[in-house]
């Protein structure tokens, strides 16, 4: 642990760190704005911004806060927690028009009834295949993530009883406030922090591949965390070759598609470019490339062949190296008698 604290800096922990829980911060945000919202229009004598963080927080964060937040979830969350975000979201829009505009009933109606009816309707339309299809292959919670927030988004556009309303919100709090740091530590635990390789190691005869995730390379020695947490140290002098590898991405546990869409991608998943499909490297699946073995480690490579121009380049020795066999039969010839 100390060696992989001493080569991972606090800035790619820190990045790393915003990059895996993005996801969170607008649940952190619209959350409390709904619960805050609830207890207000059906509490409005417990809701006091002095004594309640709850109300202090509903009454402080913008609206444009929430807006991004709701832009930042649609683009980081997946495919079936949508629906939930739209519950979200309308729970808020029928509660703060209910509260600013109590004297337009109209208005209260088309917040509290016509729209969340409208969304859970186009909701049904798109999301139905899915939910059918969840069903029969056995995912049960991917057919309620699917199927319930939207008519969920009906029920709580307005007050619940005024006793009910302080215990609600604040378990709900509590709930979320205890269930998002735990939720968070789990995923940053799976994020990869070093880069992965795969070192071929040995000599001509013997060679074999070390896969994991390199910590450092050092004058003597490459240093390389294995798939089974063991730290190895390879020499230098016996390493043949390596190569990083490509990230295989996170294995799918949901087979179901929402017209092509896969439900655990996200917005950003579909808008960001495809890698090439190209041939793996055989090493960073634990495989010796086929072929001739390579040079030991530590010896030097064969020294290339000389180009043509060489021997052109010293017309000397061409031009003697005639005059060489045209002396040697006088040199053979016997003495006169």
């Amino acid at each position: 642990m100390l060696l992989l604290v001493q080569y991972v800096s606090p800035l790619g922990l820190l990045s790393a760190l915003l990059i895996a829980l993005v996801w969170a911060v607008p649940l952190v945000v619209l959350v409390p704005a709904v619960l805050g919202r609830l207890l207000q229009v059906s509490a409005p004598h417990r809701f006091d911004p002095e004594r309640s963080l709850l109300a202090y927080g509903t009454v402080r964060i913008p609206d444009w806060v929430l807006v991004s937040a709701a832009a930042l979830a649609a683009v980081t969350w997946q495919l079936r927690f949508l629906p939930a975000l739209l519950m979200l979201l309308l729970w808020w829009v029928a509660l703060r028009t209910r509260q600013r505009h109590p004297g337009r009933p109209g208005l209260v109606f088309a917040a509290t009834v016509g729209l969340p009816v409208l969304a859970a309707t186009a909701c049904y339309a798109w999301f139905g295949p899915a939910v059918v299809a969840a069903l029969r292959q056995g995912e049960v919670a991917t057919a309620v993530l699917l199927a319930l927030p939207p008519a969920g988004a009906v029920v709580l556009t307005g007050p619940v009883p005024h006793r009910v309303a302080p215990a609600l919100a604040r378990t709900l709090t509590y709930a979320v406030a205890g269930l998002v740091p735990l939720a968070m530590g789990v995923l940053f635990l799976r994020v990869p922090l070093l880069p992965a390789v795969a070192v071929e190691v040995g000599d001509e005869h013997t060679r074999e591949v070390v896969r994991g995730e390199a910590v450092t390379v050092t004058d003597r020695m490459t240093i390389v965390l294995d798939g089974g947490g063991e730290v190895r140290f390879l020499p230098n002098n016996r390493v043949l070759a390596q190569t990083l590898c490509p990230d295989p991405g996170r294995v799918p546990i949901s087979r179901v598609q929402v017209y092509g869409w896969p439900v655990e991608d996200t917005a950003l998943d579909w808008m960001m470019p495809r890698r090439p499909v190209v041939d793996p490297d055989p090493r960073c699946v634990g495989r010796i490339p086929a072929g001739a073995p390579p040079a030991a480690p530590g010896q030097s490579p064969a020294a290339p062949p000389s180009s043509p121009a060489g021997p052109a380049s010293s017309p000397a020795g061409p031009a003697s190296s005639p005059a060489g066999p045209a002396s040697s039969p006088a040199g053979r010839a016997s003495p006169p008698a």
